[in-house]
């Protein structure tokens, strides 16, 4: 239900984050985290029912889901925009944007882990109501403290001079120049989160069937802990060799290495189903290269591909495309109890990775230093050269926007 949430937002939020602005649409995100993050919390059924505890947390989750979705067209899309702003060094502005998205994303996936285990040793397995409450319901304070850094927050320049807030959106022109690149985003985000959020959701899962049989939790989790610290120097190290390779070629070595030993473990899984330290170590480095690669570069290639008009909905659609890859996964992946079951999924994920690989290779542009700033002037000679008055782009004055049709026209075919 949180993934059915998370698509919605994506969605809804892409588009009210191009019209409305990214400043309401991250404040509304947050404030949705916080609120529903709680009342997940609070869940409780009539008289105690468990039909109605899971009724309000089916409910409330995917309200949470809606927010969570949201950040990804308005955060993220906002991230990319500021890394172009003059005061930030050009020779690092993917990097910026990588460290302010997926490793915060990824370090959120380590906390994620981490605190059901405090809270376990804190609660004892007598007391696992309130060690699940406490989980869902800490939720609410990296939400409601980042809501309040946002008040001060300004929009970023690129929306402030290209976007088409007071304007119609010519979605068809749209579609004719960015369908290709959309359309290989998309298919290489499903196949990342086909391959990754399975994976990452039932690593307690495949341990638990490696680890002895009762084994107790306190182990299963603290296993998953390490499991999840492998995505932070994957994030980590990517975040600085993106802006020397290039989005398009660490992602692409990112996506081959993480097949390699997505190959390994594959073939060693029976071997190392009663090594939980060796599989651990395996299984982490599948996860940092899928990292490296895609997990840093398919946001800044879905935020640096499109022009600033329509950032938000073409990030929006990308990422939506990539949750129900997750979601589907989550379905095909899970639930294996046999040698082949566990270890399948590995061989399936890496030859899905290679074949992302081939289609980033073939499909994917190469993206620059102050890229954006670039593309947003080549769409505008695009709209000029087919009739669109681009003097309604924007939502300050502007010199960009003096420019005649003719002029814009000449640009256009220069």
């Amino acid at each position: 239900m949180t993934f059915a949430g998370t698509v919605l937002g994506m969605l809804l939020f892409g588009y009210l984050s191009d019209k409305f602005g990214r400043k309401f649409g991250m404040m509304t995100a947050t404030g949705i985290v916080a609120l529903f993050s709680f009342l997940s919390a609070c869940s409780q059924g009539a008289h105690g029912s468990t039909d109605g505890l899971i009724a309000g947390l089916t409910a409330f989750r995917f309200l949470l889901g809606i927010g969570i979705g949201a950040e990804y067209p308005c955060g993220s899309v906002a991230a990319s925009e500021q890394t172009e702003e003059e005061s930030i060094d050009k020779k690092a502005q993917h990097r910026w944007f990588a460290l302010a998205t997926n490793s915060m994303i990824d370090f959120g996936f380590v906390i994620g882990s981490f605190v059901p285990l405090v809270l376990f040793w804190i609660f004892g397995d007598k007391h696992l109501n309130a060690a699940w409450r406490g989980t869902l319901g800490l939720g609410v304070i990296p939400a409601a403290a980042v809501f309040v850094w946002r008040l001060k927050m300004q929009e970023p320049t690129l929306y402030k001079k290209s976007s088409m807030k007071n304007a119609s959106i010519p979605y068809w022109l749209v579609i004719k120049r960015y369908w290709v690149s959309l359309l290989a985003v998309c298919i290489t985000w499903f196949i990342y989160d086909f391959i990754t959020y399975p994976f990452g959701l039932y690593s307690s899962t495949i341990l638990d069937s490696i680890e002895p049989p009762g084994s107790s939790l306190t182990l299963i989790f603290g296993w998953n802990v390490i499991v999840n610290l492998f995505y932070m120097p994957g994030t980590l190290v990517g975040a600085f060799v993106v802006d020397y390779l290039g989005p398009k070629y660490t992602m692409i070595t990112g996506l081959l290495l993480q097949a390699l030993f997505g190959f390994i473990m594959s073939g060693v899984y029976p071997h190392l189903k009663h090594h939980v330290a060796g599989f651990a170590v395996i299984y982490g480095f599948f996860l940092t290269f899928g990292e490296l690669g895609p997990g840093n570069c398919l946001g800044l290639i879905a935020a640096k591909s499109g022009p600033t008009a329509v950032r938000g909905q073409f990030y929006g659609v990308a990422a939506a495309v990539g949750k129900i890859g997750a979601f589907v996964g989550t379905w095909a992946f899970g639930g294996a109890d046999s040698d082949r079951g566990n270890s399948g999924p590995f061989f399936v994920g890496s030859g899905l990775a290679i074949l992302s690989a081939l289609i980033t290779f073939v499909f994917v542009r190469p993206l620059n230093a102050d890229g954006m700033k670039r593309e947003d002037e080549e769409f505008r000679a695009y709209l000029a050269l087919n009739g669109y008055d681009v003097k309604q782009m924007g939502v300050e004055d502007d010199d960009t926007s003096d420019y005649s049709v003719d002029e814009k026209k000449e640009q256009m075919v220069a």
